[in-house]
C-alpha cells in the first residue's frame, strides 16, 4: 500500500491510501468504518438537459465524491472493498452511494486515527516494499506451500511423491525435481522449513538446480511439520528477518506469552469484562484484540482509553492461527503489570 499523510493535528485529519493487492484490501476493510468520511473518484449518472420527449439513457461521469461511511463489506473473492454510505461531498448530496474499491484505486479517509490504525497503515506500507515471502513445509515425501498474507498463512498446495510420507531415498529426486518445478515462478523470499535432514538436501538440489531461487532461500529447523511448521518459523522471528514485517511474528509471542501466564497464574486479563477491570486499575501493559471486534462499540472505548494510558494495543488476525485462540478467550486479553482483584 501506499499512503500520503496530509498534516494530521493530533492524530486527526486526511490520509491518502493506495491498494495495491488483496492485502491491502483486508488492511482497508479495519481501517475505514462507520462514520468516517471517505473521498474518492467514482462514476454516477449525471442529469443533462435533453429536448427530447423520451431522453437517451442517462449517462455515467466521474465525479469526486465524500461519502460518509455506513456500511463496509470485503469480498475476497471478487478481490474488492465496498464502502456504502451517504454522499456529503459532491452532485446529489444526501444520496446513498457505493465505491467499489479495488487494488490501484485511490481514496482518501477523514477521521480521528488511533494509533494502532496508523501502525496498520506502516506496517502495509512497509510490506508493500517487499515481495510476498512464502514458506515450503517439507518433510520426507510430502511439502506444503504456503504464502504469507498479512492476515496469516495461506496454503498454495501440497505435493506428495510415492506413496507419501516414509517413501525411500530413491523417490527423493523426483519429489525434488517435482518441488522446484512448483517453486520455479515465486517471487520474493522463500522459507524451507521442517525437521531432519530432507530441506537441508532440498536446499543443495535448489543450488544445482535454481541457483537464482537458492539465494533467495534460507533453511529454518523446525519440531514441527505443515502448519505447526509455519508458525514455529514465525515465532522464532523468521519473518521478521526475511521481510521486515514484525506483526504475524509479534501475534505468535503475544499469545505465547498469554497462555504462560494463564497457566502459571500470572497477572493477566482475558474477557471484555475482565480487560476493562485492569484498564480501570491502570494495570494493562499489552492489550492483545482480534480485528473482528474492532467495530465493537465497547471494545472500541477500550482500545481507547488503554492507548490512553500508553498500553501497547496489538491486533490480532481472527484467520490466523494466534487470534482463532485469542477468539477462544473472549476475543480480548491483557498482559497485566499487576494482578487485579
Amino acid at each position: 500500500m501506499k499512503a500520503e499523510m496530509s498534516g494530521l493535528k493530533n492524530s486527526t485529519g486526511e490520509i491518502r491510501l493506495f491498494p495495491e493487492n488483496a492485502d491491502d484490501l483486508w488492511h482497508l476493510s479495519h481501517l475505514v468504518g462507520p462514520g468516517d468520511l471517505v473521498f474518492a473518484t467514482t462514476f454516477r449518472t449525471v442529469d443533462a438537459p435533453s429536448d427530447k420527449i423520451r431522453p437517451e439513457k442517462m449517462e455515467k461521469r466521474p465525479v469526486r465524491l465524500g461519502i460518509r461511511v455506513e456500511r463496509v463489506e470485503l469480498h475476497e473473492y471478487a478481490n474488492r472493498l465496498r464502502v456504502s454510505g451517504t454522499i456529503e461531498h459532491g452532485t446529489d448530496m444526501g444520496a446513498h452511494h457505493t465505491l467499489n474499491v479495488e487494488p490501484g484505486y485511490e481514496i482518501s479517509v477523514v477521521k480521528p486515527w488511533r494509533t494502532h490504525e496508523l501502525e496498520r497503515i506502516e506496517r502495509a506500507v512497509k510490506a508493500s516494499v517487499h515481495g510476498l515471502v512464502h514458506v515450503l513445509a517439507i518433510e520426507e515425501g510430502e511439502a506444503t506451500l504456503f504464502r504469507m498474507r498479512q492476515s496469516g498463512p495461506e496454503e498454495v498446495t501440497t505435493l506428495v511423491v510415492g506413496s507419501g510420507k516414509g517413501s525411500d531415498a530413491s523417490s527423493r529426486p523426483a519429489f525434488f525435481e517435482k518441488i522446484a518445478e512448483e517453486l520455479s515462478s515465486l517471487p520474493g523470499p522463500l522459507v524451507i522449513a521442517g525437521p531432519g535432514f530432507v530441506k537441508d538436501d532440498l536446499m543443495q538440489f535448489l543450488a544445482s538446480r535454481s541457483p537464482g531461487l537458492a539465494e533467495r532461500a534460507i533453511v529454518v529447523e523446525t519440531r514441527r511439520t505443515g502448519a505447526g511448521a509455519v508458525q514455529e518459523v514465525i515465532g522464532l522471528g523468521v519473518l521478521d528477518r526475511v521481510a521486515e514485517d514484525v506483526q504475524l511474528g509479534r501475534e505468535v509471542r503475544a499469545v505465547e506469552e498469554l497462555v504462560r501466564r494463564i497457566a502459571m497464574d500470572l497477572p493477566v486479563a482475558y474477557g471484555q469484562g475482565e480487560v476493562e477491570k485492569a484498564i480501570d486499575y491502570g494495570a494493562a501493559e499489552e492489550v492483545l484484540v482480534c480485528d473482528s471486534l474492532l467495530r465493537v462499540d465497547g471494545v472500541v472505548r477500550i482500545l481507547d482509553r488503554a492507548e490512553h494510558q500508553k498500553a501497547r494495543v496489538i491486533v490480532l488476525s481472527e484467520y490466523f492461527e494466534p487470534g482463532k485462540q485469542l477468539l477462544a478467550l473472549g476475543g480480548i486479553a491483557a498482559l497485566l503489570r499487576f494482578r487485579v482483584r
